[in-house]
């Protein structure tokens, strides 16, 4: 047992974001309690509403104020009324770069008394690790557009893939997936289609593999590898992709894996010299925004999530052993789990499993 204190900065943000970072606020105390540390919040209200009354995300502030921070916990950010790039760009995206946040980490598992919509799989079947870059690749600033509202109007984006971007978030996924009993490495590529960016993918990850000879290694164009993870998911451990593959796979993961509700996700800087973020795949869901039915277990994975990143990695197996036993109990469940339970009622019954 360790004793410690740990700040945190909290951004509940938009739509379900501030009801279901509460709630996994209540369970991480809990576990805190049970293993004899504590945290210490602060609050920060940047959010799409604040964007409404100011003109910015964060209001009068900056995101260096969260420089001096253990971590960051994130609910979601996106609101009706708000573009989603002015929301993305306007909080997020800058977080994630200025805290050199270049892995974006979104493990998917099929849980314990979870259906998915895939025939005849089980847990064994769906357990792999997505490892998104998440600084450069397909996101970038760079480009414009020319002649607008003219019909020769034309838009130019720019896609950035460096050495060390790449070759540093490929690293980091052989490094995980020595961690792990499968030992596999999965490359999404394009490079049939992307003749520049794509090819100099291919040939960095090969050149990283070669320093990890004991690691399994593949690659797929990522059309056929969205295929195969519907068709063959027992196949993935760990995949590495650019920015926006990534990210379109780590909605597809959770997806097969019964509820995109359930999906934890972090933002990390490995070399810990910065405050990384955590936040779950979801959304703010405003179709469901305060009603009090979202589902927290994504919110609270990420906590668990969290918990490992600082240290604690017995206060996390508490905490994801605690939601298992409540999924497999299939009592209480949320609405995107075919029940009618409560934000607060699935929060309740995950604290009192730790128990």
């Amino acid at each position: 047992m360790t004793s410690a204190h740990y700040r945190i900065a909290s951004i509940p943000g938009d739509g379900i974001g501030r009801e279901v970072v509460p709630s996994a606020q209540t369970a991480l105390e809990a576990v805190g309690r049970q293993f004899g540390f504590t945290w210490g919040w602060t609050e920060f209200d940047w959010s799409c509403e604040r964007y409404t009354q100011t003109g910015s995300m964060t209001g009068d502030a900056g995101i260096e104020e969260l420089a001096g921070f253990d971590a960051i916990f994130l609910g979601a950010v996106g609101y009706p009324g708000v573009p989603d790039h002015v929301s993305l760009w306007g909080l997020l995206i800058p977080i994630r770069r200025r805290f050199h946040q270049y892995v974006n980490l979104r493990p998917v598992r099929l849980l314990p008394g979870v259906r998915t919509p895939l025939a005849d799989r089980g847990p064994a079947d769906i357990d792999f690790v997505i490892v998104r870059e998440n600084n450069e690749g397909e996101y970038s600033e760079i480009g414009g557009r020319l002649y607008e509202g003219t019909p020769a109007e034309l838009a130019v984006q720019q896609s950035v893939f460096t050495r060390a971007g790449v070759d540093r978030v490929v690293r980091y996924a052989f490094e995980l997936a020595r961690t792990r009993p499968a030992r596999h490495v999965t490359s999404a590529t394009k490079s049939n289609g992307i003749i520049h960016t794509m090819p100099f993918w291919d040939e960095r990850f090969a050149a990283v593999a070669a320093d990890y000879p004991d690691v399994r290694t593949d690659q797929y164009h990522v059309d056929i590898l969205a295929a195969h993870l519907v068709q063959h998911p027992d196949w993935f451990d760990v995949i590495v992709a650019s920015n926006l593959f990534g990210d379109i796979l780590s909605d597809l993961g959770p997806a097969i894996a019964g509820s995109i509700g359930l999906a934890p996700g972090a933002n990390l800087n490995p070399e810990r010299s910065f405050p990384s973020m955590f936040e779950p795949v979801h959304g703010s869901a405003p179709d469901i925004a305060g009603r009090g039915v979202a589902n927290p277990v994504a919110q609270i994975l990420t906590g668990a999530m969290m918990l490992e990143h600082l240290g604690q990695p017995a206060g996390a197996a508490a905490l994801v052993s605690a939601v298992e036993q409540v999924l497999a109990a299939g009592e209480p469940r949320t609405g995107d789990l075919g029940g009618t339970a409560t934000t607060n009622a699935m929060t309740d019954a995950v604290i009192a499993a730790l128990a």
